[in-house]
């Protein structure tokens, strides 16, 4: 299984708990989409930067899952820096080189579906490239939409729940000689 897969079952898992647990009872788990786009930009002399994000509105989960980096028709022999600018953990911006690319001993570089958040900036620190950044842009989105009939039949259910008699306590017997 895919690294992107498993990430994106490990949240819908994580999801389907806490919607469950908030409910107060078992509830049949969101329609869940998986949509997968092909992403890729380049970084050169002229374009030193490059910044992916995603629209703040969007409910869906955006992954970006980079899988190589390589140096492209026109490259110099020399050192070229590929730096990506991101958030950490604690929401704060850092700044990570993710690659050294040299025509002459390391033309590209495999990243093995390497997964960022968005938003994600990706920067030639050193050299002129061109160098092509590829990956693949993984949104899921959980439905939160609930049709008129899924609702009676929550009603319904509701209603079931209220018409049943409590259970009482079995009765003492009396004590026997």
């Amino acid at each position: 299984m895919a690294a992107g897969a498993a990430a994106a079952l490990a949240f819908l898992s994580q999801e389907s708990r806490a919607r469950a647990g908030a409910g107060g009872g078992l509830r049949a788990p969101a329609p869940v989409t998986m949509d997968s786009f092909f992403f890729g930009c380049e970084l050169s002399g002229h374009t030193r930067s490059f910044t992916f994000k995603v629209e703040e509105e969007d409910d869906a989960e955006h992954v970006l899952a980079l899988t190589m980096l390589c140096l492209t028709e026109g490259a110099k022999d020399e050192c070229n820096v590929v730096e990506v600018v991101a958030q950490n953990h604690d929401h704060q911006e850092i700044a990570v080189p993710v690659a050294n690319l040299k025509l002459s001993c390391q033309p590209m570089l495999s990243l093995d579906d390497f997964q960022l958040q968005p938003p994600v900036t990706f920067r030639l620190k050193s050299g002129s490239g061109p160098v092509r950044i590829t990956g693949r842009h993984q949104i899921v989105t959980i439905s939160n939409d609930v049709s008129e009939e899924e609702e009676s039949e929550e009603e319904g259910s509701e209603e079931e729940e209220v018409e049943l008699c409590p259970i009482l306590p079995a009765k003492k017997q009396g004590a026997r000689p």
